[in-house]
């Protein structure tokens, strides 16, 4: 079951806040839902975005402007958060790219985070059983995200073959096993064991065959991240090579933040559109 912490009308269709206890996480974990004008009258699409290190539910759901164009092409967004909450592990919260904003969506191996951080389970499994459960969804899902949650969406997209209709991302980290916050979650969550590290990196499932859907990505060039932790032109190069369908788009000046996102987020809709109606 689910609890609505709060509801708002926004452009004709309403913004959810919600919580409930996770059997993935073993906490209570909260998400957001916009649920679109079609909404009141039939079952519609699902977009999910995954946010970046540090965020919650919140950042994309206030930030971005996307539900004008969700209400405009009738898609839910569902939104849930970047971590577990409230476990006290040791040094969870000493470092912003590891424990509480900074659960990569995987699924640990290594204690003391495997008990709680699975969130690659809660966001491919629990989450969208809940969300089809509680709320009027069709058949057609995509996924979205945002740096360390443009990872993830590669990943879940990679790791579940035809769950995903399209997929897309905002400055994703595109090899983590390649930078240094990838190298520092891996190494907690999965162990010092590197080839443990491949089944959660896309460049390197893409290369043992793994296929992307229809895949849009979009790279600031003012982004302070690119050269030390992304790598979008890694996962270019894999992606060519393996005759993938990824376009990747260079915006000129444009940094890591969502003032990135919320001027290139509509674009993203009308394309995610074309995949889900």
């Amino acid at each position: 079951m689910i609890k609505t912490i709060s509801e708002n009308k926004l452009f004709g269709g309403r913004q959810l806040f919600c919580a409930h206890e996770s059997t993935s996480t073993k906490t209570n974990m909260e998400f957001s839902v916009y649920l679109p004008p079609q909404a009141e009258t039939g079952n519609c699409p699902v977009l999910y975005w995954l946010s970046g290190l540090t965020c919650t539910a919140d950042n994309f759901t206030t930030k971005a402007g996307a539900q004008r164009y969700a209400a405009e092409h009738g898609i839910i967004i569902v939104v849930p958060d970047t971590s577990p909450r409230g476990t006290e592990l040791p040094t969870e919260h000493d470092n912003y790219d590891l424990g509480s904003g900074a659960g990569f969506y995987l699924n640990a191996t290594q204690e003391p985070w495997s008990t709680n951080y699975n969130m690659f389970d809660y966001v491919t499994d629990e989450l969208p059983a809940l969300i089809k459960q509680h709320f009027p969804t069709n058949d057609k899902v995509s996924i979205s995200g945002h740096s360390m949650g443009g990872h993830g969406a590669l990943i879940c997209a990679l790791k579940k073959p035809g769950m995903y209709q399209s997929v897309s991302a905002f400055a994703p980290i595109c090899a983590p096993s390649s930078c240094p916050w990838g190298q520092k979650a891996f190494t907690a969550y999965l162990g010092k064991d590197k080839q443990s590290w491949e089944e959660w990196d896309s460049c390197r499932l893409i290369e043992q065959g793994k296929v992307l859907p229809p895949t849009l990505i979009d790279q600031g060039s003012a982004d302070q991240f690119l050269i030390d932790q992304l790598y979008p032109n890694k996962l270019q190069e894999i992606g060519h090579d393996q005759k993938l369908s990824i376009s990747i788009r260079h915006q000129e000046g444009y940094d890591h933040s969502y003032y990135f996102i919320a001027s290139f987020v509509g674009e993203h809709f009308s394309w995610h559109k074309k995949y889900l109606t």
